[in-house]
């Protein structure tokens, strides 16, 4: 009987996992965030730490409140929404003036660093303005973990486990696009892209609340 027990929780904890990847693994605001301070190896532990932290909390919150912490206050939303949406147009637009007059960046030998408190700022704001972090972590996850009942909490830690998987190999696995991104033109190209993306981002966001 506890073998059985102990098959079962394993398989709903393999099922958040696979939950939590399916909705963290995507190109996003925060995972460029994430991506570009691990290939410049700037505050890389200190980064990950904050967004799979974040990631944890939301997740307890919402496996603990069977995912309706949000209830009807629909306005939570669109507060974090239009904010949210400022924020990525205000990256989007750094993104832009770095490739217009690009700094001079050589991974493992950074330009100066930008400072902690800036950084962790980013951090939050990349991770809690975010609508779809509600959505998905607390709402979504935390409804389906308590389909289960008993083992909701099983499925909710392989969810956190997703989270804190996918933040450690994308901040510091971006150490292997060294060879890629050790050319001016790669950053300049890769800030390119983080602008459209940012702003095609920025766009959804204000769109979905229409």
């Amino acid at each position: 009987m506890t073998h059985s027990t102990t098959a079962t929780d394993w398989a709903a904890m393999a099922a958040g996992l696979l939950l939590g990847l399916s909705l963290i693994v995507a190109v996003g605001a925060q995972n460029i965030y994430v991506l570009r301070k691990g290939m410049v190896r700037e505050c890389v532990p200190l980064v990950v730490g904050i967004c799979s932290a974040s990631d944890v909390v939301l997740i307890a919150a919402g496996v603990a409140a069977g995912g309706i912490v949000i209830g009807d206050r629909h306005w939570l939303l669109g507060i974090a929404r239009i904010a949210d949406a400022l924020f990525v147009f205000g990256y989007a637009a750094l993104a832009a003036l770095r490739a217009v007059r690009p700094a001079t960046v050589r991974l493992g030998h950074p330009r100066p660093a930008t400072s902690r408190p800036a950084v962790v700022a980013a951090c939050l704001a990349f991770t809690w303005l975010n609508p779809a972090v509600y959505l998905d972590n607390v709402v979504l996850v935390g409804s389906v973990a308590n389909a289960s009942p008993g083992r909701q909490w099983w499925f909710g830690g392989g969810a956190a486990v997703a989270s804190i998987l996918w933040f450690v190999l994308l901040g510091f696995g971006a150490r292997l696009l060294t060879p890629v991104f050790d050319r001016p033109r790669s950053w300049r190209l890769l800030d390119v892209f983080t602008a459209i993306v940012m702003v095609v981002i920025g766009l959804r966001i204000l769109l979905a609340g229409s």
